[in-house]
């Protein structure tokens, strides 16, 4: 490629001259998307007033800027797949990207070599950024992705400790207000169904659940607690050892909404009436929790707002990297239907 000849601009200097990152004068160069318009005339016009002339061969290899972002779906179940998170998050994400001009390109990653695929690949210049979804507690591509500059959002966060940008819901908030409305109708024998103890979203709902039976004065037993893991079968195993372990359990908090309906079949099967023997509230507002036998009450999880702050997030770190990572906590909110 040559020797750079004495006198002729760099990139770093046209970066320097704009008042903004070598990457941003990059991506201005390869007229990549999600680049202020005020930022994009002030690189054009360092790059006009230095005459810095881009060195074709070397974007060429590098490969600059591919336009596309990658969604990981770190999920190693593949029966998770087929639940109703997945679709809804997806076309969160995808609506919220259509906007920007980039591609938004499916990826699965679930075992340690397809982590290192990964990571060469997004190294290799062929995305611009990646959002992560069902990250559990021991999932190292979040920091693998850091290490590696990569521009990156999750969707919740691996525990209290997370430091790569993320969106997340009130999960604790959100548990905590579904379990009060239980105890407002007067119910007093509340259990909840769990999702997988080792992803913090989980977490963050059960303890919202003790919160609220604290806060009560009733405090909780790890009898009440059954396990599930997102889907409606954990929900209907789960509910169906609730009732044996405690036949006068009168309301209960499902961590999903597909768990609450699994919860509502082992219910009927126990010929318990929903709710004038059992209240039951799931999370997330889901489509399925409005044809739910009976309608679902349940904590709305703002996926449409948490899709854009996801590629907001995003967008913005690819554009300028910042010295801090950013965290977005959405509100929740309990909408009320029959079951509960």
């Amino acid at each position: 490629m040559g020797r750079r000849r004495p006198g002729t601009p760099t990139l770093e200097e046209v970066a320097a001259r704009a008042g903004v990152g070598r990457g941003t004068v990059s991506r201005v160069i390869n007229n990549a998307a999600g680049v202020k318009e005020s930022t994009r005339r002030a690189v054009q016009q360092a790059i006009a007033e230095l005459g810095y002339v881009p060195n074709l061969a070397a974007r060429s290899l590098a490969g600059r800027r591919a336009d596309a972002v990658a969604l990981v779906m770190t999920e190693p179940d593949w029966r998770q797949f087929a639940e109703p998170f997945f679709s809804e998050i997806v076309t969160a994400l995808g609506d919220a990207v259509a906007d920007t001009g980039l591609q938004l390109l499916l990826t699965l990653v679930r075992s340690d070599a397809e982590r290192l695929r990964f990571l060469e690949y997004a190294r290799g210049g062929r995305v611009d950024g990646v959002l992560l979804m069902s990250v559990h507690a021991d999932d190292p591509l979040p920091d693998m992705l850091a290490e590696a500059r990569m521009p990156t959002v999750l969707l919740g966060r691996r525990s209290a400790e997370e430091y790569v940008s993320y969106v997340d819901a009130d999960n604790v908030g959100g548990a905590r207000t579904a379990v009060g409305h239980l105890l407002d109708q007067g119910r007093t024998a509340i259990a909840t169904i769990t999702g997988p103890a080792d992803m913090y979203v989980a977490q963050c709902r059960l303890r919202g659940y003790h919160e609220a039976l604290e806060l009560a004065g009733l405090g909780g037993k790890p009898s009440w607690v059954a396990e599930g893991d997102f889907t409606e079968e954990s929900g209907r195993r789960a509910m169906a050892r609730l009732i044996e372990r405690h036949p006068e359990i009168d309301g209960v908090l499902a961590a999903s909404d597909t768990t609450a309906a699994g919860a509502l079949q082992a219910l009927r099967a126990a010929g318990r009436r929903v709710p004038e023997d059992v209240a039951v509230i799931g999370f997330d507002d889901f489509p399925l929790a409005r044809r739910t036998a009976p309608p679902l009450t349940t904590v709305r999880q703002p996926l449409e707002e948490i899709g854009r702050a996801m590629v907001r997030l995003l967008l913005e770190e690819m554009e300028e990297p910042s010295v801090a990572w950013r965290h977005v906590i959405l509100r929740t909110e309990l909408v009320l239907r029959e079951s509960a």
